[in-house]
Protein backbone atom coordinates (compact mmCIF):
# COMPACT_ATOMS: atom_id res chain seq x y z
CA UNK A 1 0.00 0.00 0.00
CA UNK A 2 1.23 3.32 -0.89
CA UNK A 3 2.39 5.95 1.97
CA UNK A 4 -0.55 7.66 3.77
CA UNK A 5 -0.53 11.46 2.89
CA UNK A 6 -0.38 13.98 5.78
CA UNK A 7 -2.99 16.91 5.05
CA UNK A 8 -1.60 19.91 6.58
CA UNK A 9 -3.72 22.81 6.67
CA UNK A 10 -2.49 26.46 7.17
CA UNK A 11 -6.03 28.35 8.51
CA UNK A 12 -4.53 31.76 8.76
CA UNK A 13 -1.93 33.56 8.41
CA UNK A 14 -0.17 37.24 9.59
CA UNK A 15 -1.11 38.98 6.21
CA UNK A 16 -4.46 37.90 4.76
CA UNK A 17 -7.02 40.25 5.46
CA UNK A 18 -10.89 39.53 5.15
CA UNK A 19 -11.52 41.61 2.97
CA UNK A 20 -9.23 39.75 0.35
CA UNK A 21 -11.68 36.98 1.38
CA UNK A 22 -14.66 36.68 3.79
CA UNK A 23 -13.81 32.87 5.08
CA UNK A 24 -10.48 33.61 6.61
CA UNK A 25 -11.46 33.18 10.39
CA UNK A 26 -9.56 35.65 12.22
CA UNK A 27 -11.03 35.39 16.14
CA UNK A 28 -9.79 32.55 18.40
CA UNK A 29 -13.90 30.93 17.91
CA UNK A 30 -13.32 30.96 13.98
CA UNK A 31 -9.90 29.31 13.85
CA UNK A 32 -11.54 26.64 16.32
CA UNK A 33 -14.31 25.90 13.88
CA UNK A 34 -12.42 26.34 10.48
CA UNK A 35 -10.05 23.54 12.35
CA UNK A 36 -13.22 21.56 13.07
CA UNK A 37 -14.46 21.74 9.58
CA UNK A 38 -10.68 20.66 8.52
CA UNK A 39 -10.64 17.62 10.31
CA UNK A 40 -12.99 16.21 9.12
CA UNK A 41 -12.63 16.65 5.90
CA UNK A 42 -9.27 14.78 6.23
CA UNK A 43 -6.37 17.42 8.34
CA UNK A 44 -4.35 16.04 10.48
CA UNK A 45 -1.84 18.76 11.16
CA UNK A 46 -3.19 22.57 11.60
CA UNK A 47 -0.72 25.54 11.55
CA UNK A 48 -1.74 28.07 13.30
CA UNK A 49 -0.76 31.86 13.86
CA UNK A 50 -2.96 34.12 16.17
CA UNK A 51 -4.70 37.61 15.02
CA UNK A 52 -5.90 40.46 17.03
CA UNK A 53 -9.41 41.92 16.66
CA UNK A 54 -8.16 43.94 13.80
CA UNK A 55 -7.17 41.11 11.77
CA UNK A 56 -3.16 41.97 12.53
CA UNK A 57 -0.37 39.12 13.55
CA UNK A 58 -0.23 39.40 17.55
CA UNK A 59 1.94 37.25 20.23
CA UNK A 60 -0.28 37.24 22.89
CA UNK A 61 0.71 33.75 24.50
CA UNK A 62 -2.65 33.82 25.93
CA UNK A 63 -4.09 33.55 22.53
CA UNK A 64 -2.34 30.62 21.63
CA UNK A 65 -2.82 29.08 25.06
CA UNK A 66 -7.16 29.68 24.15
CA UNK A 67 -6.54 28.51 20.63
CA UNK A 68 -4.85 25.13 21.42
CA UNK A 69 -7.39 24.32 24.49
CA UNK A 70 -10.01 25.42 21.57
CA UNK A 71 -8.62 22.83 19.04
CA UNK A 72 -8.04 20.22 21.43
CA UNK A 73 -11.52 20.37 22.56
CA UNK A 74 -12.51 19.61 19.58
CA UNK A 75 -10.21 17.56 17.86
CA UNK A 76 -8.20 15.35 20.62
CA UNK A 77 -5.71 13.99 18.03
CA UNK A 78 -5.23 16.69 15.50
CA UNK A 79 -1.69 17.95 15.35
CA UNK A 80 -1.06 21.74 16.55
CA UNK A 81 1.58 22.98 15.04
CA UNK A 82 2.31 27.21 16.22
CA UNK A 83 4.14 29.72 13.95
CA UNK A 84 7.05 31.55 15.09
CA UNK A 85 7.06 33.80 11.90
CA UNK A 86 8.53 37.07 11.97
CA UNK A 87 5.81 39.25 10.93
CA UNK A 88 4.86 41.94 13.44
CA UNK A 89 6.82 39.92 16.31
CA UNK A 90 9.96 40.49 18.43
CA UNK A 91 12.22 37.93 18.40
CA UNK A 92 11.38 37.18 21.78
CA UNK A 93 7.55 37.34 21.05
CA UNK A 94 8.29 34.39 18.69
CA UNK A 95 9.36 31.38 21.21
CA UNK A 96 7.36 33.00 24.05
CA UNK A 97 4.83 30.67 23.74
CA UNK A 98 6.60 27.40 23.51
CA UNK A 99 6.47 26.18 27.06
CA UNK A 100 2.96 25.76 25.99
CA UNK A 101 4.00 22.15 24.24
CA UNK A 102 2.04 22.29 20.93
CA UNK A 103 3.26 19.02 19.30
CA UNK A 104 4.97 21.08 16.79
CA UNK A 105 6.28 24.50 15.77
CA UNK A 106 7.71 26.25 12.78
CA UNK A 107 11.64 26.88 11.84
CA UNK A 108 12.86 29.29 9.43
CA UNK A 109 16.93 27.69 9.48
CA UNK A 110 17.97 30.96 7.83
CA UNK A 111 16.72 34.69 6.37
CA UNK A 112 15.18 35.14 3.19
CA UNK A 113 14.08 38.29 1.06
CA UNK A 114 10.17 38.36 1.33
CA UNK A 115 7.75 40.37 -1.18
CA UNK A 116 8.82 43.46 0.84
CA UNK A 117 10.64 42.06 3.90
CA UNK A 118 13.48 40.68 4.80
CA UNK A 119 12.34 37.54 7.20
CA UNK A 120 15.09 37.74 9.80
CA UNK A 121 16.50 34.36 11.24
CA UNK A 122 19.65 35.13 12.48
CA UNK A 123 22.00 31.98 13.31
CA UNK A 124 21.83 32.41 17.31
CA UNK A 125 18.36 33.15 17.37
CA UNK A 126 17.60 29.88 15.13
CA UNK A 127 19.77 28.21 17.83
CA UNK A 128 17.65 29.27 20.54
CA UNK A 129 14.70 28.22 19.03
CA UNK A 130 15.76 24.88 18.83
CA UNK A 131 17.15 24.71 21.39
CA UNK A 132 13.40 25.78 23.10
CA UNK A 133 12.14 23.13 21.36
CA UNK A 134 14.16 20.45 22.16
CA UNK A 135 13.66 21.51 26.09
CA UNK A 136 9.51 21.50 25.42
CA UNK A 137 9.64 18.47 23.18
CA UNK A 138 7.93 20.37 20.57
CA UNK A 139 9.05 18.89 17.11
CA UNK A 140 9.98 21.79 14.45
CA UNK A 141 9.04 21.70 11.20
CA UNK A 142 12.21 22.74 8.90
CA UNK A 143 11.00 25.42 6.68
CA UNK A 144 12.65 25.68 3.67
CA UNK A 145 12.45 29.11 1.35
CA UNK A 146 15.70 28.69 -0.30
CA UNK A 147 18.37 25.82 -0.70
CA UNK A 148 20.62 27.29 2.22
CA UNK A 149 18.24 26.42 4.98
CA UNK A 150 17.87 22.93 3.55
CA UNK A 151 21.72 22.30 4.34
CA UNK A 152 21.64 24.50 7.78
CA UNK A 153 18.86 22.20 8.92
CA UNK A 154 21.63 19.22 7.74
CA UNK A 155 24.16 20.52 10.20
CA UNK A 156 21.61 21.68 12.77
CA UNK A 157 21.07 17.77 13.18
CA UNK A 158 24.99 16.91 13.07
CA UNK A 159 25.27 19.56 15.62
CA UNK A 160 22.41 17.55 17.97
CA UNK A 161 19.92 20.80 17.74
CA UNK A 162 17.34 18.70 15.71
CA UNK A 163 16.78 15.43 16.05
CA UNK A 164 17.89 12.79 13.66
CA UNK A 165 14.27 12.45 11.70
CA UNK A 166 13.41 15.92 11.09
CA UNK A 167 10.21 17.18 9.27
CA UNK A 168 11.18 19.35 6.55
CA UNK A 169 8.78 21.87 4.49
CA UNK A 170 9.93 23.48 0.92
CA UNK A 171 7.84 26.48 0.56
CA UNK A 172 7.54 27.29 -3.34
CA UNK A 173 6.31 30.08 -5.13
CA UNK A 174 7.27 33.59 -2.70
CA UNK A 175 8.90 36.10 -4.76
CA UNK A 176 12.26 36.26 -4.32
CA UNK A 177 12.78 33.20 -2.41
CA UNK A 178 12.13 29.79 -3.84
CA UNK A 179 10.31 29.62 -7.25
CA UNK A 180 7.91 26.76 -8.05
CA UNK A 181 9.50 24.56 -10.01
CA UNK A 182 9.29 20.86 -10.28
CA UNK A 183 13.45 20.06 -11.08
CA UNK A 184 14.06 22.27 -7.96
CA UNK A 185 11.73 20.31 -5.56
CA UNK A 186 13.01 16.96 -6.99
CA UNK A 187 16.64 18.18 -6.06
CA UNK A 188 16.20 19.49 -2.87
CA UNK A 189 13.88 15.91 -1.91
CA UNK A 190 17.03 13.76 -3.57
CA UNK A 191 19.53 16.19 -1.55
CA UNK A 192 17.25 15.42 1.99
CA UNK A 193 17.12 11.82 0.86
CA UNK A 194 20.77 11.51 0.71
CA UNK A 195 21.68 13.47 3.81
CA UNK A 196 18.65 12.64 6.18
CA UNK A 197 17.03 9.36 4.94
CA UNK A 198 15.07 9.21 8.22
CA UNK A 199 13.23 13.00 6.96
CA UNK A 200 10.03 13.26 6.41
CA UNK A 201 8.54 15.91 3.77
CA UNK A 202 6.01 18.80 3.01
CA UNK A 203 5.80 21.29 -0.12
CA UNK A 204 3.65 23.87 0.33
CA UNK A 205 2.88 26.32 -2.84
CA UNK A 206 1.81 29.72 -2.21
CA UNK A 207 -0.68 31.56 -4.12
CA UNK A 208 -1.35 30.28 -7.58
CA UNK A 209 0.93 27.26 -7.33
CA UNK A 210 -0.97 25.69 -4.43
CA UNK A 211 -2.62 22.85 -6.49
CA UNK A 212 0.15 22.24 -8.79
CA UNK A 213 2.65 21.77 -5.97
CA UNK A 214 0.08 19.66 -4.54
CA UNK A 215 0.15 17.44 -7.63
CA UNK A 216 4.21 17.32 -7.02
CA UNK A 217 4.26 16.10 -3.68
CA UNK A 218 1.23 13.40 -3.91
CA UNK A 219 3.24 11.99 -7.11
CA UNK A 220 6.52 12.17 -5.33
CA UNK A 221 5.85 10.56 -2.16
CA UNK A 222 5.45 13.91 0.25
CA UNK A 223 2.56 15.23 2.10
CA UNK A 224 0.74 17.86 1.41
CA UNK A 225 -0.08 21.28 2.99
CA UNK A 226 -3.19 23.77 1.83
CA UNK A 227 -5.32 26.56 3.25
CA UNK A 228 -5.88 29.85 3.29
CA UNK A 229 -3.13 31.57 4.40
CA UNK A 230 -1.07 30.29 1.22
CA UNK A 231 -3.65 30.86 -0.73
CA UNK A 232 -6.72 32.38 -0.61
CA UNK A 233 -8.55 31.26 -4.08
CA UNK A 234 -10.34 28.06 -5.53
CA UNK A 235 -9.12 28.95 -9.07
CA UNK A 236 -8.21 31.91 -11.23
CA UNK A 237 -11.58 33.49 -10.74
CA UNK A 238 -13.08 32.24 -8.17
CA UNK A 239 -12.35 32.86 -3.99
CA UNK A 240 -12.20 29.87 -1.96
CA UNK A 241 -15.30 29.17 0.46
CA UNK A 242 -13.29 28.28 3.34
CA UNK A 243 -10.20 26.03 4.43
CA UNK A 244 -12.42 23.13 4.85
CA UNK A 245 -12.59 23.33 1.05
CA UNK A 246 -9.46 23.16 -0.25
CA UNK A 247 -8.64 20.24 2.12
CA UNK A 248 -11.51 18.22 0.32
CA UNK A 249 -9.62 19.06 -3.01
CA UNK A 250 -6.34 17.67 -1.49
CA UNK A 251 -8.40 14.38 -0.06
CA UNK A 252 -9.73 13.96 -3.57
CA UNK A 253 -6.29 14.15 -5.34
CA UNK A 254 -4.69 11.31 -2.85
CA UNK A 255 -7.63 8.95 -4.17
CA UNK A 256 -6.21 10.03 -7.71
CA UNK A 257 -2.90 9.14 -6.17
CA UNK A 258 -3.42 5.85 -4.44
CA UNK A 259 -2.48 7.66 -1.66
CA UNK A 260 -4.83 7.24 1.72
CA UNK A 261 -5.57 9.80 3.68
CA UNK A 262 -3.06 9.76 6.64
CA UNK A 263 -5.43 9.43 9.96
CA UNK A 264 -4.33 11.45 13.19
CA UNK A 265 -2.75 8.38 14.85
CA UNK A 266 -0.91 7.65 11.54
CA UNK A 267 0.41 10.64 11.19
CA UNK A 268 1.95 10.87 14.87
CA UNK A 269 3.26 7.77 14.19
CA UNK A 270 4.85 9.01 10.84
CA UNK A 271 6.46 12.15 12.04
CA UNK A 272 7.26 10.42 15.19
CA UNK A 273 5.44 12.54 17.95
CA UNK A 274 3.91 11.72 21.17
CA UNK A 275 0.11 10.55 21.01
CA UNK A 276 -2.65 12.71 21.53
CA UNK A 277 -3.77 12.58 25.58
Amino acid sequence: MAEPCIISVAITGSVPRKKDNPALPVSIEEQVESTHECYEAGATLVHVHVRDEHENSASDVWRFEKLQEGVRKHCPDIIIQFSTGGRGRSFEQRGAMLHLRPDMASLATGSVNFPTIIYENPPDFVRYLAEEMLKYDVKPEIEVFDLAMLYNAIDMVRDGLLKPSPHIQFVMGVKHALPARREILEFEVAQLKKHLPDATWVAAGIGRHQLEVNHWSLEMGGHCRTGLEDNIRWDKNTLAKSNAQLVGRVAELCAQYGRPVASAKQAREMLKLRPSS
